[in-house]
């Protein structure tokens, strides 16, 4: 493995839009130099004037030829962009031997890239948000307290799922408002899902019509499987021995949600690429998350384990993490960046490895990374049995 190049302790941090929440102030608190790149220079001054950090990052406007021109060896670039313009941000990065951080899943094209990062010394941190990120975390600490109960060499069987939602504070008809890219909304419902029930590799073409109730401490939620849960049983790292009853990954929603949406399935299931285009916009328009509005973020994760040496052993555990959003600062941006912030913490201090890493990647770099979101003001619970 390559030592990564340490850090020199200059952040740029690409982007400001709704999932830039308190984590640009941690990383302001953390760096010895931040640069906060917008669309303008006028609107990177106008989003730190907003949160209070004038003179604490420098503005500037966002193209990549201009940030590539400032990179220097050990600097950390932030992405809070698309996720398909990232693979041409960690190119930049790996030719300048900058380190790299974002938010989304890994796509073909960052992967591509990793050998060449690592060879650099080069940090890619990816999934290190909400969903994904910290329910990462929450899995490696289940399955490692599981191990610790069970055995991991003990024949056992196990259902685990992952559900998280940003949904409505205050419930409205619709059972939803859209904070991000309606068209993504869309997109997302249009993937066929692939996640394990019954024992057996299941997939869902229409994600929605796998949608079951879930209840969560007495309050009933809906919950449907989302994207390929599958390789998440190797990045998990839950051991052979154990068979998967259920395995999900998946998107909670408000009781009620199904039935609300109704009618945009039917447009979904009729394929019309313009006219689902033109659906996005409209439902962008009747039901847009305004400033008098509050998220809510409900990440749920649990793990059962059925073996062990005693007749009928079972050991359970769940992570909750529920938070509703203040004037301030939405619940969503509190999370995504709070996480991605608390990464590149860990960029700078050396203990993240050169290549790839996924959130905290390990069950005792979890149990760390949990502690310390826990300080920085994102709470959760942990319940056993």
């Amino acid at each position: 493995m390559t030592e990564a190049t340490r850090a020199s302790g200059t952040v740029h941090w690409i982007g400001a839009g709704l999932s830039t929440g308190s984590g640009l102030a941690a990383t302001c608190d953390a760096a010895t130099r931040v640069r906060l790149w917008h669309r303008t220079e006028e609107r990177a001054e106008r989003s730190l004037a907003a949160r209070g950090l004038t003179g604490r990052a420098e503005p500037h406007a966002y193209t990549l030829p201009a940030l590539t021109a400032e990179l220097a060896p050990g600097d950390i670039v932030v992405s809070m962009l698309p996720a398909p313009e990232h693979a041409p941000l960690l190119a930049a990065c790996v030719a300048r031997g900058a380190h790299f951080a974002c938010s989304s899943y890994v796509s073909d094209a960052v992967l591509e890239q990793v050998p060449a990062a690592d060879q650099a010394g080069v940090v890619v941190l990816t999934e290190c948000g909400l969903d994904p990120g910290i329910d990462h975390l929450f899995a490696h600490s289940l399955v490692a307290r599981a191990q610790q109960a069970i055995g991991a060499d003990t024949a056992a069987s196990y259902s685990l799922t992952s559900y998280c939602g940003g949904i409505p504070a205050v419930p409205n008809d619709f059972r939803y408002r859209f904070s991000w890219a309606p068209a993504g909304v869309l997109g997302a419902l249009r993937s066929p899902a692939r996640y394990v029930e019954g024992g057996a590799v299941t997939t869902a073409v229409r994600p929605w019509e796998a949608t079951r109730p879930h209840e969560i401490d007495a309050e009933t939620f809906e919950v449907y499987p989302n994207r390929d849960s599958v390789p998440f049983l190797d990045q998990y790292g839950l051991p052979e021995a154990w068979k998967p009853g259920t395995f999900v990954r998946g998107t909670l929603r408000l009781d009620g949600w199904l039935r609300a949406w109704d009618a945009v399935f039917e447009e979904l299931k009729a394929g019309d690429d313009r006219r689902i285009a033109a659906l996005a916009q409209e439902l962008a328009a009747a039901y847009p998350t305004t400033e008098a509005d509050r998220d809510r973020v409900v990440l749920a994760v649990s793990l059962e384990v059925r073996g062990g040496p005693g007749p009928g052993e079972v050991w359970s555990g769940r992570y909750l993490l529920d938070l509703e959003g203040t004037a301030d600062e939405s619940a969503m941006a509190r999370c995504v960046s709070r996480t991605l912030a608390l990464g590149v913490r860990h960029i700078l201090d050396g203990t993240l490895p050169a290549g790839l890493s996924r959130a905290a990647g390990t069950a005792e770099r979890s149990e760390t990374w949990l502690a310390e979101l826990a300080q920085d003001g994102v709470d959760f619970t942990f319940r056993a049995g």
